[in-house]
C-alpha cells in the first residue's frame, strides 16, 4: 500500500509553472482616503504609466448600469475628459473602448464579475486611443462604500522583475530539505549499524524499520513507468483524481510532519510521558504531536486556496514530506541511482516538451496537470511556493508565487541520502560524499534560476540537476578510488521473499571490502 502510494504522489510532483498577465494598478482617492485595487489591461496597445507620479488623474463617472455597446442615450457633457466605468457585457472590448472615446472619455474600466482577462487584439484596437482595463466588479462596489461619488482615479502599471528575492527564499528551502534530508538518512544508518554490533546482529534491520527499497532495475522501471501511467490517469480524470491526491497529501505530510517532530523531540532528549488505559501504553507526546500534525493538515485542506497565507502551511507540510521521503525510500547502490535518476529525466523531458505535439490543446501533459484544467480551479498540492515580493501590482490581482516542484527536491535528495548511508558504511569522518553532492545540488540550483532569468521561462529543473548530481558523485568515487564500491553499493542485498538483509561472506557492515577512509 505504501508503495502505491507513494507512485501516486511521486507521479504529479515534477513540473508546474506560471499564467503570464499584464496587471495594473488602479489608484482610487478622494483626497483623504487612498485605495489600490487590481487591473488587468494589453500593454500593447495601451501602455500606462510607470510609476504614480507619472499617471494622470481624471474623475470616475459610474455607469455600470450599461454595458456600453453603443452611446444611445449617453450625453458627451457627462463624461467628456473623465474616466468612464461599465459592465462587462456581450460586445468586444474595443466596440466599448471607441463607443467611450466617441463620447470623450479620456480612460474605459470595465466592471466584470468574471475572471479578469487579458484584452486580445483585433482590427478594431488600432482605433483606440485611451486606455482599456478591467477590473473586479465587487472592487468597484467597495470602491463605492469606501468613497461615494467622488472618486478621483488614477492607472499604472509598475514594471515586472524578473529578479526577485523570493529566488533566493526557494533557494535556501531546497538546498536545506535536500542537505537535512540526507543527513537524517545518513544518521539513521548508523544507528542501524551500532544497533546490529550492540545487539550482537539481533537489532532492527531496514525493512522493520519502515524504510522501503529500490534495490533492482526491473523494479525502477517499472516504478517509473506506473508513474507515466498515473500522469496520463490525472491528464484524463483531473476533477475527480485532484481530490483523491489532496486526500492523500493531507494524510501522508501529517504522518511525515509527525516523523519529523518526533525525530526533533528525540535529539533533544524530551521524555515521552506514557500513561496506560485498559493494558494499552500512550505517549503523550505522541498524542499531542499526533494531534498538531493532523491540525496543520486539516487547515492546509480547508483553506488550500487561500493564497495569501496559505502558502507557509503548505511549504511546512511540503517540507516534512520530502525529508520523511528521503529517510524513507532507500536506494541500494549507485546503478540504482543513475538508472532512477535518468528514467525520471527523460519523463520529466517527455511530458513536458514532446507531448505538446499529441495533445489538442498543444499544452503539455506536464503543465495542464500541475495547472489544472481550469486556471481558477482547484491545483494539485506539489510544489513549494514563496510569493513575489517586488511584484506589487500582480500580488493585488493575485498572488504570483516562485515554485519549485516537490520531485525536484525527492529525486536528486535520493541520491543525496544514498552518497550520506555510503559515507556511513566507509566510516567517512568528512562526509566527503555527502558534502560534494549537496554542492553539486546547489550549483544545479543556481544555474536552474540562471537560465529562467535569462530566458523568462520556467525550466525543468532536473535537467540540470540530475546532470550535476550523478556527474559529480561519480567523480568524487573515480577519484578516490571507490567507484567499484559505490556502484555496488551497500553491504547487504534485500531478498524479495523474506526482505532480511544478508551479508556477504567475508565482509562486516560497517566497511567496504575493507575501504576506509
Amino acid at each position: 500500500m505504501e508503495r502505491v502510494v507513494m507512485i501516486v504522489i511521486l507521479s504529479v510532483i515534477f513540473s508546474a509553472s506560471q499564467i503570464n498577465c499584464q496587471e495594473g494598478i488602479l489608484h482610487i482617492t478622494n483626497g483623504e482616503t487612498d485605495r489600490e485595487y487590481c487591473i488587468v489591461h494589453n500593454h500593447s496597445w495601451t501602455p500606462l504609466s510607470q510609476t504614480l507620479d507619472a499617471a494622470a488623474q481624471y474623475p470616475l463617472v459610474n455607469m455600470t448600469s450599461t454595458d456600453l455597446c453603443n452611446a444611445s442615450g449617453i450625453s458627451p457633457e457627462i463624461v467628456k475628459g473623465k474616466a468612464l466605468v461599465v459592465m462587462r457585457g456581450e460586445c468586444d472590448f474595443s466596440q466599448k473602448a471607441l463607443v467611450a472615446q466617441s463620447l470623450g472619455a479620456t480612460t474605459l474600466l470595465i466592471a466584470s464579475n468574471k475572471s479578469l482577462i487579458t484584452p486580445s487584439a483585433n482590427n478594431s484596437y488600432a482605433k483606440v486611443q485611451i486606455p482599456l482595463a478591467l477590473m473586479r466588479y465587487r472592487d468597484f462596489l467597495e470602491a463605492q462604500q469606501v468613497f461615494g461619488e467622488g472618486m478621483q482615479v488614477k492607472l499604472y502599471a509598475p514594471p515586472y522583475s524578473r529578479i526577485d528575492p523570493s529566488i533566493a527564499v526557494m533557494l535556501l528551502i531546497s538546498v536545506v530539505t535536500v542537505a537535512l534530508g540526507g543527513f537524517w538518512s545518513g544518521a539513521c544508518e548508523r544507528d542501524r549499524l551500532n544497533t546490529c554490533v550492540s545487539g550482537g546482529g539481533s537489532g532492527e534491520n531496514k525493512a522493520d524499520s519502515g524504510e522501503l527499497f529500490l534495490y533492482s532495475p526491473l523494479k525502477v522501471v517499472i516504478f517509473v513507468a506506473l508513474m507515466c501511467g498515473m500522469l496520463v490517469l490525472m491528464y484524463y480524470f483531473y476533477y475527480v483524481l485532484v481530490y483523491i491526491i489532496i486526500a492523500i497529501f493531507c494524510l501522508a505530510s501529517a504522518t511525515a510532519l509527525f516523523s519529523c517532530l518526533d525525530a526533533v523531540m528525540e535529539k533533544m532528549g524530551c521524555g515521552t510521558g506514557s500513561f496506560t488505559i485498559r493494558n494499552s501504553t500512550f505517549s503523550v507526546r505522541s498524542l499531542i504531536l499526533a494531534a498538531v500534525c493532523i491540525t496543520i493538515a486539516v487547515i492546509w485542506g480547508v483553506y488550500r486556496n487561500e493564497d495569501r497565507w496559505i502558502w507557509i502551511l503548505q511549504d511546512l507540510l511540503g517540507i516534512a514530506f520530502c525529508l520523511n521521503f528521503m529517510k524513507t525510500i532507500s536506494l541500494s547502490n549507485f546503478k540504482i541511482c543513475v538508472i532512477l535518476l535518468s528514467l525520471l529525466l527523460v519523463y520529466d523531458v517527455f511530458f513536458v516538451f514532446i507531448t505538446p505535439f499529441f495533445t489538442k490543446n498543444g499544452v503539455s501533459i506536464m503543465v495542464q496537470v500541475a495547472l489544472g484544467p481550469d486556471a481558477s480551479g482547484e491545483k494539485l498540492p506539489v510544489v513549494m511556493r514563496v510569493p513575489r515580493f517586488l511584484a506589487w501590482a500582480q500580488n493585488l490581482c493575485g498572488m504570483q508565487f516562485s515554485i519549485l516542484g516537490y520531485g525536484d527536491i525527492i529525486v536528486p535528495g535520493l541520491l543525496v541520502a544514498y552518497c550520506s548511508r555510503f559515507d556511513v558504511w566507509i566510516n567517512s569522518s568528512k562526509k566527503i560524499y555527502f558534502l560534494s553532492c549537496c554542492i553539486a545540488y546547489l550549483l544545479g540550483m543556481i544555474m536552474t534560476f540562471a537560465v529562467m532569468l535569462l530566458t523568462g521561462m520556467g525550466q525543468p529543473a532536473l535537467l540540470y540537476l540530475v546532470p550535476f548530481t550523478l556527474i559529480t558523485s561519480a567523480v568524487v568515487a573515480g577519484c578516490r578510488g571507490e567507484m567499484r564500491q559505490f556502484w555496488a553499493g551497500t553491504t547487504y542485498e534485500v531478498l524479495d521473499s523474506s526482505r532480511e538483509p544478508l551479508l556477504p561472506e567475508g565482509r562486516t557492515d560497517r566497511s567496504v571490502e575493507g575501504e576506509t577512509c
